[in-house]
């Protein structure tokens, strides 16, 4: 199989991952943080370890900044649920996953309020002046995807943070789709709250998250419970990053995140994008010169999008062509890619779109197996049509 749905999670891990998740399920198989026993401190020096990873990867102010979630949607609610009250206003971009929207949509119900800023693709300064518009005397927190995971299209987080910042309001980034592809600098972007999945493009397993920051003191929390620390208490602690790590975190996962992270760094960071627009940039060149094809957004460049591409083909629905790609080898995801916003900007919310997402390990011939594969598709489509055409005449 071919697999390009590397915007859902990335696959093949490394294998370096997949070693040191056994390991840690082998070695280290006790809870971290809750017992003084060998087993346990090595656990804890493990997930330790993986926190200090990750903030030198993001360039975070330290180790302890660093709390481990769910995902990347964990971290989202995180910061919403815990940031914003009655009376609060929020700025957005009109390009949101559902992991900010749902959340918003149910704290409307508590009267906070929010406004999608435009996205201007290619134009920066119109970006940054929409955000600016769209702040008010009330605007608690500005947040904004790092990059669409429909579209690919990369917002200038550090310029809105800048300007964000001006205003005295805090920044906060879905970085969902960009972590471990566009570089994100924690001390020069300006970013408050960082929410990053640890699945995607940082290739660690399915079910690892994080939230960085260095202001978790001042989110409530939606969980408590035990954490290993402060015991006696039975407030939850404020400080970070046990705020936010209610009960037994996934240390198996948190093991294969911190080999995840380190494949990305050997690898580098910037040869990996560079290998994913180049395999972008040969399919669009081919997409765009069939006949058929519906492509929504210009040749990929890593200035102004991460590498992410979908299309359509005429007089076919997107998840028929996702159904028929299935059917000769290669995997992709159609459909609105729980991102509706997204998909109402570029006026495809009724019939969603084909999303084409590579990674570290997929190749040329991947992406020349996936063309022969529309072409074929749009060849029998044309054929069946002219068939039907035919039987039509002679009735």
């Amino acid at each position: 199989m071919i697999y390009l749905d590397n915007a859902a999670t990335t696959y093949p891990k490394p294998r370096a991952v997949r070693i040191a998740v056994q390991r840690a399920l082998v070695r280290y198989g006790a809870n971290p943080g809750r017992a003084g026993h060998a087993m346990a401190i090595a656990s804890s020096e493990e997930v330790y370890r993986c926190r200090c990873e990750a903030a030198d990867f993001f360039n975070a102010p330290g180790p302890e900044c660093v709390a481990f979630t769910l995902n990347c949607t964990s971290a989202v609610n995180f910061v919403l649920k815990g940031l914003l009250h009655a009376g609060d206003h929020v700025v957005v971009s009109c390009l949101e996953h559902n992991a900010v929207m749902r959340p918003l949509h149910a704290l409307a119900a508590s009267g906070v309020t929010w406004t999608e800023a435009r996205v201007f693709p290619g134009d920066n300064d119109r970006t940054v002046a929409a955000f600016r518009e769209a702040l008010r005397d009330n605007t608690k927190l500005v947040f904004c995807t790092h990059a669409s995971n429909v579209w690919g299209i990369r917002l200038p987080v550090e310029r809105i943070a800048a300007l964000a910042r001006q205003y005295g309001v805090p920044t906060a980034v879905d970085c969902a789709q960009s972590a471990g592809l566009l570089p994100i600098d924690m001390a020069d972007s300006g970013i408050d709250y960082l929410c990053a999945a640890g699945h995607k493009g940082l290739y660690g397993p399915m079910g690892t998250g994080m939230l960085i920051t260095p202001h978790g003191g001042e989110l409530a929390t939606l969980v408590e419970g035990g954490t290993g620390t402060e015991s006696l208490s039975q407030e939850q602690p404020s400080g970070m990053p046990e705020r936010f790590e209610s009960g037994t975190v996934n240390m198996p996962g948190i093991a294969g995140l911190r080999a995840g992270i380190d494949f990305v760094r050997c690898t580098g960071r910037s040869h990996i994008l560079e290998h994913e627009i180049s395999l972008l940039r040969s399919l669009y060149a081919g997409l765009s010169a069939t006949d058929g094809v519906e492509l929504y957004t210009p040749m990929p460049d890593p200035r102004w999008c991460a590498p992410v591409l979908s299309f359509n083909l005429r007089g076919m629905a997107s998840e028929e062509v996702g159904r028929a790609l299935g059917a000769c080898g290669i995997a992709v995801r159609a459909g609105l890619h729980c991102a509706p916003s997204a998909h109402r900007f570029y006026g495809t919310l009724e019939r969603g779109a084909v999303r084409i997402c590579p990674s570290a390990f997929s190749t040329q011939t991947d992406m020349r197996t996936l063309l022969a594969a529309v072409r074929q598709i749009l060849m029998k489509k044309s054929r069946k049509k002219a068939l039907n055409l035919s039987k039509d005449m002679v009735k």
